[in-house]
């Protein structure tokens, strides 16, 4: 018998299967060199499947350079970092890792973390340590880690209305004191690109400094990948990426001056506090930042991919939500339909793509978020879209 009074868990979980938000992780076995082709162990058999929603984007993640540098670190340093930064868990690996990101951004210097959540939220809070009277001013759709680091870091914020540029030079000007403009370039639920150029112009104007979550544009979009930022000369002050997306390994980022990054690096617990990333992850997220930095042809047929996709969903009147990205959402606007159409498509035709629902999405925008990448064949558009016309048409959303 358990110690714990379980009947509010008990609760808290029906009323997210009632919602029809309930969230459910499929058991899925990557096919390493097949992607997008993956293997899914449901409760009844086994079963091939497309892979429609991998934020693997460009498929580095099984790409051979990556593979071999990871074998190779493992054979040379081991499975892990053996500590904390500060003990023993800095690597060469690690510090040549940081040089080539500071050097992707254009940046004095990098500081890697667990993982980009951790690096926006522990740099955030850590900021409002270094500055008590600093004021956040956050876009109104900003990403959870966003979201927690500044709430967690109990400071002054101020919303703005979703990239209206009128409103964020408002709230510039009402602002006193120390100000950061935080935001993000590529919004991975509606696949909307931020006016990047002109906000941190925006910031300059007014003496504040800026911060952009760049994690579903590194290695997507600029001449070397760098992001919105370099492909539309932007020059911010703070750039957060990941090694978890368009480069297909683990890990986050920032990048800044250097003095920026030295007082995070002294200051912020949850850095200070963890053991770093393993030396094999920071081998494959080298080898695949200089890899994808010299590819321009990956950047550019992503978004091939991205807009033959769009298209062939447009022809047959399927309700996509636009965009300029390489996001491609279907909206299906009813929690419980989304959820049964994702199951409809994986049990039935071999599609997998995950329903996305409140809180990652508004209520009545829930969607299906496609992320078409440079190994998805136009055959597989053909037959992903004749089989989601038929699930969408049974289910009365067109």
């Amino acid at each position: 018998m358990s110690p714990t009074n379980i009947e509010p868990f008990e609760r808290a979980i029906q009323a997210l299967k009632d919602e029809g938000r309930y969230r459910v992780f499929n058991d899925i076995l990557r096919e390493c060199g097949e992607f997008p082709q993956a293997i899914w162990y449901s409760k009844y058999a086994i079963k091939k499947i497309i892979n429609w929603c991998s934020n693997d984007y460009l498929g580095m993640g099984q790409h051979q350079f990556v593979l071999d540098s990871m074998r190779t670190a493992l054979e040379t340093a081991g499975a892990g970092s053996g500590g904390t930064r500060n003990i023993s868990g800095t690597t060469h690996y690690h510090v040549a890792l940081e040089l080539e990101l500071a050097k992707l951004h254009n940046k004095e210097s990098a500081l890697l973390f667990t993982s980009a959540f951790n690096a926006n939220e522990t740099t955030l809070e850590t900021v409002a340590k270094i500055i008590p009277d600093i004021t956040f001013i956050s876009d109104s759709k900003n990403h959870s880690s966003l979201i927690q680091g500044i709430r967690h870091s109990r400071a002054n914020k101020v919303i703005w209305t979703h990239n209206d540029l009128e409103e964020l030079e408002l709230k510039l000007q009402q602002v006193q004191g120390p100000k950061m403009v935080v935001f993000e370039s590529v919004y991975s639920m509606d696949g909307d690109i931020a006016p990047v150029k002109d906000i941190v112009d925006l910031c300059k104007k007014y003496g504040a400094m800026n911060y952009i979550d760049e994690v579903h544009a590194v290695g997507l979009y600029g001449p070397t990948g760098a992001g919105v930022c370099e492909e539309r000369g932007a020059e911010p002050d703070i750039i957060n990426g990941t090694l978890a997306k368009a480069y297909g390994v683990q890990g986050g980022y920032i990048a800044a001056s250097k003095t920026f990054i030295d007082a995070i690096r002294s200051y912020a617990p949850a850095f200070i506090f963890t053991t770093s990333l393993s030396p094999v992850l920071c081998a494959g997220a080298l080898a695949s930042v200089k890899y994808v930095k010299e590819h321009s042809e990956l950047r550019m047929m992503i978004q091939v991919k991205a807009e033959e996709l769009k298209r062939k969903l447009r022809d047959r009147n399927i309700p996509i939500l636009e965009n300029n990205s390489h996001i491609v959402p279907v909206m299906i606007k009813d929690p419980v339909k989304c959820k049964q159409i994702s199951d409809d498509l994986l049990y039935k035709d071999g599609i997998y793509v995950q329903p996305i629902n409140y809180p990652t999405v508004d209520k009545g925008t829930e969607r299906l978020r496609f992320c078409p990448g440079p190994n998805h064949t136009s055959a597989m558009m053909d037959e992903l879209v004749d089989k989601l016309l038929v699930v969408l048409e049974r289910h009365k959303i067109i």
